[in-house]
């Protein structure tokens, strides 16, 4: 089928695949940042919860969220992701439920664990779905809409947190969020198939054209990649790849600077304009509104330039210095505010240049894993970020050193960045540059 005939294909897919995965880590996102606004709303004086230990227990979520990554990963590409994806639901959706009965530190510590454990291969297992679907000249736009989750989930989510919080307490901010994440189920089963050749509810001719392009793009990739290594491709080989680690390191940079700015964002408001929570969740909502643009921009300006390198470092260092600079501006309360707000603009960014890159430089059948080895190492600097702030808050009674420390990774990612191989610049094609770097 040529490129004009495949414009007349049915393209039932974009009603049916992306909607549920945009829904599905709308919800996951709440229930991982719920917290935010339960610290906010009295959830420390009521455990006896310390800066730090509120820092801690928002940042030990990533420490289980890496453990099942990598196994969800070659589950989701091997396997099926849809039934991965039910279970995970079903897990993280309990588990919320069950925090809001904790009664002290170490029990809400236990159940972010927890949390993260559940959660932890979601984010791969959607992308592999994502992949299974839509061939490479639609994966871009795909993943847009997809990546256009994160910030929506904060701007969706936030206010209902706040509302939830100002007119009940915080336990009952877990409970009804963890009854609307069991309530997911509903939607995911009847509406996802793991790949077209499961999916009853496309046309035959849909079904052709996705099964005939997504194998021939498959097989041009084995081809690409099979002079890399003489025995072939194996998870040694991946983990024994330097571009992997430099993008682990910029990774948990990002992350470190992201979930500090998201987790703490709700307190820092509060304190600038001395809002009720309810006006904090509004306000709240406003950066996230902002990285809706900067999500579409760079995500555009990646496939203009054909340089996500570029993008991502410019990024992160947009998002790094505007964090900086409200900081710095803090007696000027809606000033401030104001560069909050344009910070929001750099949060999600570097995401759609980022997941970009790894189909430059790994092979397929190996995308799954390196997904999830990136997300689970990457997201350290979720339990990295939020920890740094609360610990340099208690320790020097300032909360603008815990802001500092996050700018600086955040540049220290955009420099990394610049060290990645010439091929994710757009300078070299694929085959010799992968050759070059193996």
């Amino acid at each position: 089928m040529t490129t004009a005939d495949s414009r007349h294909v049915p393209s039932k897919r974009w009603v049916r695949i992306i909607p549920p995965t945009i829904v599905i880590y709308i919800i996951a996102y709440m229930d991982r940042m719920n917290i935010s606004f339960a610290i906010a709303g009295g959830m420390n004086k009521s455990l006896g919860l310390s800066m730090a230990n509120s820092g801690f227990a928002a940042g030990i979520f990533f420490i289980g969220y890496l453990i099942l990554q990598l196994p969800a990963g070659h589950i989701a590409e091997h396997g099926s992701a849809k039934r991965y994806i039910l279970w995970t639901i079903v897990a993280w959706g309990g588990i919320s439920l069950l925090t809001a009965f904790v009664q002290n530190a170490w029990q809400l510590i236990a159940m972010r664990f927890l949390l993260g454990v559940a959660e932890g291969g979601l984010y791969p297992a959607i992308l592999t779905i994502i992949s299974n679907w839509f061939p490479a000249k639609e994966i871009g736009r795909a993943n847009a809409f997809y990546l256009m989750s994160l910030p929506l989930s904060a701007l969706i989510t936030n206010p209902v947190s706040g509302w939830i919080v100002a007119h009940s307490d915080w336990r009952w901010l877990f409970i009804m969020e963890g009854c609307v994440s069991l309530a997911l189920i509903c939607v995911w089963l009847p509406l996802i198939s793991d790949n077209p050749e499961q999916a009853k509810w496309i046309s035959t001719e849909e079904k052709q054209y996705l099964v005939k392009i997504l194998r021939e793009e498959k097989a041009e990739r084995q081809i690409a990649f099979s002079h890399t290594t003489s025995g072939g491709w194996s998870y040694r080989n991946l983990l024994a790849d330097k571009n992997l680690w430099l993008m682990v390191v910029l990774f948990i940079c990002y992350t470190s600077g992201q979930y500090g700015y998201s987790i703490w964002l709700p307190t820092l408001v509060k304190n600038l304009t001395g809002k009720s929570l309810t006006i904090v969740g509004w306000l709240t909502a406003l950066p996230f509104v902002s990285a809706l643009a900067g999500l579409y921009f760079f995500g555009a300006l990646s496939d203009r330039t054909r340089n996500p390198r570029l993008c991502t470092a410019l990024s992160l260092a947009g998002f790094g210095i505007c964090f900086c600079v409200a900081t710095v501006f803090r007696q000027y309360v809606w000033i401030s505010f104001a560069l909050l707000v344009l910070t929001g603009v750099f949060t999600k960014s570097m995401q759609s240049p980022f997941w970009a890159m790894p189909a430059l430089l790994f092979p397929p059948g190996f995308a799954g894993g390196t997904r999830g080895v990136l997300n689970a190492l990457g997201n350290l600097g979720g339990f990295l970020g939020p920890f740094l702030v609360g610990w340099l808050a208690t320790a020097t009674g300032n909360m603008n050193f815990g802001v500092y420390s996050l700018a600086f990774l955040l540049l220290l990612g955009s420099v990394i960045t610049m060290f990645l191989p010439p091929v994710t610049a757009g300078e070299t094609e694929l085959p010799q540059e992968v050759a070059a770097a193996r």
